[in-house]
């Protein structure tokens, strides 16, 4: 598991290092690769290749749509850390980048990572036709905007210190996490050329991994220490914020992530041992310290 995530990140990184340097230079590239290569586990990546593999799709074009997930995912850590936000100074064991560089060029440095996702999905190197880039674009566009990632943070920051129901904590968590997910899963459909349904029957599947993945980022920050988590931990208790944790306690907080991975394995059935690498990533996802 962690060679393929390993082989993951560097390919992921070499494409991305790659892109960057083809571009005009400027004065926000060094904060944009700070925030970018700073050392994540690419696990986006890892569940876009695991559903790509059940339809056997091409590695090269999955490495670069993971490319453009992953410089989503750093512009929305870099604005999560900021002072008006969640206010981290610590991000994967160093500085966060507001810490850096300042407040301003990091929103700047997040804003070029946002805009550098749609650069990348429309650019030659991924070849797929215009139709497909085009639908990728929407979706991801999607995912990261008042319909996902920023919604998602808005109620995060909304609720606390507030009595919030379970209904809405799931709904704000799939917002916050799950709709990059569920691109993830809807990506290598949109390749494939599948049917509206199928694609919305994925993103689904999307929404069940991101909640997973959510469920455990929050066990971190009760079970896990600083060190080992490369960012401050105790915070979510601290801050007042709505978790499934803060809801439900910690032993069924567990029980609801292991249902979850049953839900998501009976899903993909159908799929035989092709789905054994996905079933691997969910089993990893709730048991990593970090």
């Amino acid at each position: 598991m962690q060679k393929e995530l390993n082989k993951i990140a560097k390919d992921t990184n070499l494409f991305l290092k790659r892109f960057i340097k083809k571009q005009k230079k400027s004065e926000l590239i060094i904060p944009m690769q700070y925030g970018l290569f700073s050392g994540g586990k690419k696990i986006r990546s890892k569940i876009l290749i695991d559903i790509g593999f059940l339809f056997k799709l091409n590695y090269r074009s999955l490495i670069i749509i993971g490319s453009a997930i992953e410089c989503i995912h750093a512009y929305s850590l870099i604005h999560d850390d900021l002072p008006c936000m969640d206010n981290d100074l610590i991000r994967r064991g160093k500085p966060a980048t507001h810490v850096k560089f300042g407040q301003s060029t990091a929103v700047l440095a997040g804003n070029s990572l946002l805009t550098m996702a749609f650069e990348i999905l429309s650019h030659k190197d991924l070849n797929v036709s215009e139709k497909i880039k085009i639908n990728l674009i929407n979706k991801i566009s999607e995912s990261s905007g008042h319909l996902g990632i920023a919604g998602g943070q808005y109620l995060d920051l909304s609720y606390e210190h507030k009595r919030i129901s379970k209904k809405r904590i799931i709904e704000m968590e799939i917002k916050k996490t799950g709709k990059l997910f569920s691109f993830c899963c809807a990506a290598p459909l949109i390749l494939k050329k599948m049917s509206k349904n199928e694609i919305k029957k994925f993103e689904s599947i999307g929404a069940d991994i991101g909640l997973l993945f959510q469920l455990a980022d929050d066990l971190i920050d009760i079970k896990s220490n600083s060190i080992i988590a490369g960012k401050k931990t105790g915070k979510d208790k601290l801050k007042g914020k709505a978790t499934l944790i803060s809801l439900l306690g910690h032993k069924n907080t567990i029980k609801y992530a292991n249902k979850l991975i049953l839900k998501i394995n009976d899903r993909l059935k159908k799929y035989g041992s092709r789905a054994r690498k996905l079933s691997e990533t969910l089993d990893y996802i709730l048991n990593r310290n970090k």
